[in-house]
């Protein structure tokens, strides 16, 4: 099957397209950066998905199915620019594949879509809306693109449309959310809060993205490894120091004093769990997941060992 995988030069990119081409795929990449040493097998176009250029390359290489991972996820400060690789990259994405001829998308999302607040179900489903996006409005194009992709189901009946949620990832690409979040020597914690975190491995991830390439599967579909743990075990675990901050003042040691910057609406996702129920998928893929907590931190341990 002739794949094109956007966002290809990015780690989990990297990741995805490693699997594919084990399992026999040829692999079209497209990314703004570039991939020098990409492998036999991958053929690597340097393009902005929203660009004509990009384009080009669907109505050139008529992929069978297209996996988009071109988007930014990152818990940060929201710009111009991030919203429109997210939400334009989306809509070009879909777009190009309904007038190329591609049978099958993959939209690649987050279960940060649903949001963290005191009146979240402990358990996701994928029926959910998105809540307090009003609060953290960083989310608020991940979210957009989100449900875009999911308009595609009705829109573009002739396309095989997927929407993944997965949790937040940790592992050897020392990439993500929470991977980030971790990479200081001090992770900080809301005082009296402890949530339940729910993260896999970048490689079960990768897995899990081929798996439902080649299932075909149509619909929305969250997607975790193990169950969820306390944040305070995840700190530990990591070999880092967990501090714990009162909320008063979290807004004005966030970037000083070796903790790391994050926006205001970043504290609900301290205070209060965002995990999902991934029934769906597992039942209709047989997945299972390959890394269990000790694992994935093992293994983010040895690429980002703790700051001295």
């Amino acid at each position: 099957m002739n794949v094109l995988l956007t966002g290809i030069a990015g780690s989990q990119g990297r990741l995805v397209a490693h699997k594919l081409l084990a399992a026999g795929h040829h692999v079209i990449g497209i990314d703004r950066r570039p991939w020098p040493e990409a492998p036999e097998g991958v053929t690597m176009h340097c393009a902005d998905v929203r660009k004509r250029s990009a384009e080009e390359v669907f109505r050139s290489v008529r992929p069978d199915a297209v996996i988009h991972m071109a988007t930014v996820t990152h818990l940060a400060q929201r710009s111009e620019d991030r919203y429109q690789i997210n939400l334009q990259g989306t809509r070009a994405v879909f777009d190009h594949s309904h007038a190329y001829g591609v049978k099958q998308v993959l939209f690649v999302g987050r279960h940060t879509f649903y949001g963290a607040s005191a009146a979240s179900p402990l358990y996701h489903s994928e029926n959910d809306p998105p809540q307090s996006v009003n609060v953290f409005p960083e989310l608020s194009d991940l979210v957009a693109s989100d449900l875009y992709a999911g308009s595609a189901l009705w829109r573009y009946e002739e396309l095989s449309t997927c929407i993944l949620r997965f949790c937040y990832t940790l592992g050897p690409t020392c990439n993500g959310t929470l991977a980030s979040f971790l990479k200081g020597k001090r992770p900080p914690s809301v005082l009296g809060f402890d949530p339940l975190f729910q993260f896999m491995h970048d490689e079960d991830m990768a897995d899990a993205i081929v798996l439902a390439l080649e299932k075909s599967l149509r619909g929305v579909f969250n997607v975790a490894g193990p169950s969820p743990v306390p944040l305070s075990v995840v700190i530990r675990e990591a070999n880092r120091k967990q501090v714990h901050v009162p909320e008063i003042l979290f807004r004005l040691a966030m970037g000083r004093l070796g903790f790391p910057h994050l926006p205001q609406g970043a504290i609900a996702h301290l205070k209060f769990p965002v995990t999902i129920n991934t029934e769906a998928f597992r039942k209709t893929t047989d997945f299972v997941h390959q890394h269990d907590h000790a694992k994935i931190i093992r293994d983010f341990l040895d690429a980002c060992p703790s700051p001295a």
